[in-house]
């Protein structure tokens, strides 16, 4: 009898804990995915994946073919790639205006056409790649903004395109910030970003 009684409670909470209105009243996450391209991965992969509502980033290549997407090759220039990186983020924690904002005043220059400081060629470019007509939307509106207000002294040359495809870099590139940070190149021109980022957006950091 009260192994009868036993299951009999637990098929009732089964059916409870997997009803349409229990699954209902769930909290769901949804999570959005955006690829950006603004010069050397590195620097970029650090400074968004240090944002609150961003659960992973990966640095990559977008704009060209599978067959073309490795380091050595993307570097001549001539594959049609952009080193980007690719940002899986959640948008109640972290809006396209205040992901933009970063991504424009602190991540990179977008007025600097196929280069960005140092670093010359087409891979270099400034570019945003979509996954959403929501997310073009948002990039347009917030580009024109920006325009309109005449925030940058140089006209804006970030290029929008849908993505079409994203290819992760080799493993060694990834967080390569954090694991190099005594490297010139990185003392030069990501770390003043990331100190950029941490003074101007405090509140967009995740907690430690």
């Amino acid at each position: 009898m009260k192994r009868l009684i036993f299951f009999a409670l637990l098929l009732a909470v089964l059916v409870f804990a997997f009803s349409p209105a229990r699954a209902a009243s769930l909290p769901h996450k949804h999570f959005e995915r955006i690829v950006l391209g603004g010069g050397c991965f590195w620097g970029m992969e650090a400074i968004f994946e240090r944002l609150r509502g961003v659960q992973h980033v990966t640095a990559g290549f977008s704009g060209g073919s599978a067959e073309t997407a490795h380091y050595e090759t993307v570097s001549t220039g001539l594959t049609g790639h952009a080193e980007s990186v690719e940002i899986t983020f959640d948008p109640t924690q972290l809006s396209y205006d205040q992901l933009l904002n970063v991504y424009f005043r602190v991540a990179h220059d977008p007025t600097e056409l196929n280069y960005q400081g140092p670093d010359q060629g087409s891979q270099y470019r400034s570019v945003i790649f979509y996954t959403t007509e929501v997310q073009r939307h948002a990039v347009n509106t917030y580009m024109n903004r920006l325009k309109a207000q005449h925030v940058f002294k140089q006209p804006i040359v970030t290029e929008v395109s849908a993505l079409r495809g994203f290819y992760p870099a080799e493993a060694y590139h990834q967080h390569y910030y954090d694991h190099h940070l005594d490297e010139p190149y990185i003392i030069e021109e990501d770390v003043p970003k990331v100190k950029a980022l941490e003074a101007i957006y405090p509140e967009l950091l995740k907690a430690h």
